[in-house]
Formats: structure tokens, C-alpha cells, sequence
């Protein structure tokens, strides 16, 4: 038999359900899902030091249990003494069972090592769309920190079918994404 994450058995049995209740939807098809999660570092000391990029593209690796590939800068800003193609960031793009795995190891296990973590903002995009800035690497456990050398942040992206932020909101707090009071 096939593996399958908790998180998905969970939005299949109980979600899904939960979400045709409130929004009278007719079709269970109709019911908002999850279609990736996209994790994204950008590294702009990168620029001076081209250490920086690999030690985030291993980081991003560990935590999300798939290979993160290098992103490059779209053009010349002088100001910044960047060249257009050169290396400023790193990002890795989870579906199906790893995005699912994912966002359990987050909710259940990452989010609640922040310090003075008291839930996350409820601003999302306006197409149903949810971004998560994260300041520090070293709350994700998959990272040691006696080998870390330089503190990164980076942004987590949760992209749904919700037509409106209503839906998405409804649908991001099943899945028991802590939102604050």
C-alpha cells in the first residue's frame, strides 16, 4: 500500500466535509485544496560572498526534503553591484505528499519554537493565497545550529483553488494553521 501523509487523509475526511458545510458548495470538487507550498530564501549578501548560496540551498534542501535550486538575478542594479544571471536566492516548490508532510512538520512542529509565538497574520493576497515571512533558519528542526554561520529568513507561500481570501482562510485554519485572535 501506498504512503499516505496524515495531513492529506485529514483534509479528505474531515476538510472537505467541514468546508461543503459552511460554503453549501454542491460539489465536493468545488471545495478549495492546496496545490504547493513554495519555499523562497533570498540571499542578496550572496552577491559579496558566493558561499552563502550553497550553505542556503543545502539548508533549504534539509528542510523541505527536496533538492532547492538556485535563483538568478532578471537584470543589472548597479546600486546593489549586481550583474544580470548572478545568484541571489534559492527556492524549492513542494506538491502532493512532500507539501502535505510539510506543512504538518510546520504547524505541529516549527511554528510553535518561535519565541513569544503567539500565531500568524491572517493577510492574505486577495486570489486565496497565503504567504508566511519566517526571520530566522534555526527554528526549522531539520537544522543544527552549532553549524550554522550566518542567521537567514525566508518566505513560505501556501497556494490554494480558493476563488476568495474568505475560503482560503476557512480552509488554511482546518488544516490548524495557528491565526492570531
Amino acid at each position: 500500500m501506498d504512503y499516505i501523509p496524515n495531513l492529506q487523509t485529514k483534509y479528505k475526511e474531515e476538510i472537505v466535509p467541514a468546508l461543503i458545510k459552511k460554503f453549501s458548495y454542491t460539489s465536493v470538487m468545488q471545495a478549495p485544496h492546496l496545490t504547493k507550498i513554495v519555499l523562497n530564501e533570498g540571499v542578496g549578501e550572496a552577491v559579496a560572498d558566493k558561499k552563502l548560496i550553497d550553505v542556503a540551498q543545502e539548508e533549504l534542501t534539509l528542510i523541505s526534503g527536496q533538492k532547492a535550486v538556485q535563483t538568478n538575478s532578471a537584470k543589472d542594479i548597479s546600486n546593489f553591484k549586481l550583474r544580470k544571471g548572478m545568484p541571489i536566492g534559492t527556492r524549492v516548490t513542494l506538491r502532493r505528499e512532500k507539501m502535505y508532510e510539510f506543512l504538518e512538520r510546520l504547524i505541529n512542529v516549527t511554528l510553535p519554537r518561535i519565541r513569544d509565538f503567539n500565531g500568524v497574520t491572517s493577510k492574505f493576497d486577495g486570489r486565496g493565497n497565503y504567504s508566511l515571512g519566517i526571520s530566522e533558519q534555526i527554528i526549522f528542526p531539520e537544522i543544527e545550529i552549532d553549524k550554522i554561520n550566518k542567521i537567514m529568513g525566508m518566505e513560505v507561500t501556501l497556494v490554494t483553488t480558493a476563488n476568495t481570501d474568505e475560503e482560503a482562510f476557512a480552509l488554511l485554519k482546518e488544516f490548524g494553521l495557528p491565526f492570531k485572535k
